[in-house]
């Protein structure tokens, strides 16, 4: 996953960089093992105790800031580097209010042809979840065709595209994850509702190892770049 966001935001050592919702650092971290950016990688998060994880104190090429998306866009946070290049929100948007509102904030930091990367799940999953989780994440998820239309109104020239990958889980590793509420969409449901969402699951899935598509949607913003004299 990491090098599919270093490789759709075209990422460069000379780039100013953002994980915006970095939850632990860890796509940060491999990011930065990969491209080697000369300016430290910028990780926003609204949780301390996440941001913690990153380390005390941080590795080499990583900046914790406490802040959200929406600090971040409203620009109640001070840039390091003035403008950024190139930023990514991974699995996070679902969870902003006014997702319109904060990815035309996001895009207002960006430097003149600066790339803005939407990583999510598609509106709809083949997870081997429970009926009831399924029709309420169809429910609760965006669609990355409206996030398009975000960063468009923005003024960003954007485009989507779809990563899938192969998963193969061990049965009862998957359905301990579900009991963990490994998914957000998962803290919606009730102690009661997930055991009997397992028994469902468990009636479904009676192989030892699941395998299942895992597809992602890559939204990508670009900002206009300014026009030479000659042009």
């Amino acid at each position: 996953m990491a090098a599919r966001i270093a490789e759709g935001l075209r990422l460069t050592a000379a780039d100013r960089i953002a994980d915006i919702g970095c939850g632990t650092g860890l796509f940060a971290r491999e990011v930065t093992k990969a491209v080697r950016p000369t300016h430290p990688v910028l990780c926003a998060d609204p949780s301390e105790a996440m941001l913690r994880q990153i380390g005390t104190p941080p590795p080499p090429g990583l900046m914790p800031v406490l802040a959200s998306a929406e600090n971040i866009a409203d620009g109640d946070v001070e840039l390091p580097q003035g403008q950024l290049d190139a930023m990514w929100l991974k699995e996070s948007v679902h969870h902003l209010p006014d997702p319109a509102r904060t990815l035309r904030g996001l895009a207002a930091r960006l430097a003149p042809g600066g790339r803005l990367l939407v990583v999510m799940l598609p509106a709809s999953i083949r997870y081997p979840l429970f009926n009831a989780a399924l029709t309420r994440f169809e429910e609760l998820q965006p669609d990355p065709a409206d996030i398009v239309g975000h960063l468009e109104s923005a003024g960003m020239k954007a485009e989507l595209t779809h990563v899938e990958h192969e998963l193969r889980i061990d049965r009862d590793r998957y359905f301990g994850m579900v009991r963990a509420r490994y998914m957000s969409l998962l803290s919606t449901f009730s102690d009661d509702e997930i055991e009997k969402g397992i028994e469902e699951m468990s009636a479904a899935h009676p192989e030892p190892v699941l395998v299942f598509p895992d597809r992602f949607a890559f939204v990508l913003g670009e900002a206009e770049k300014p026009r030479g004299g000659g042009e």
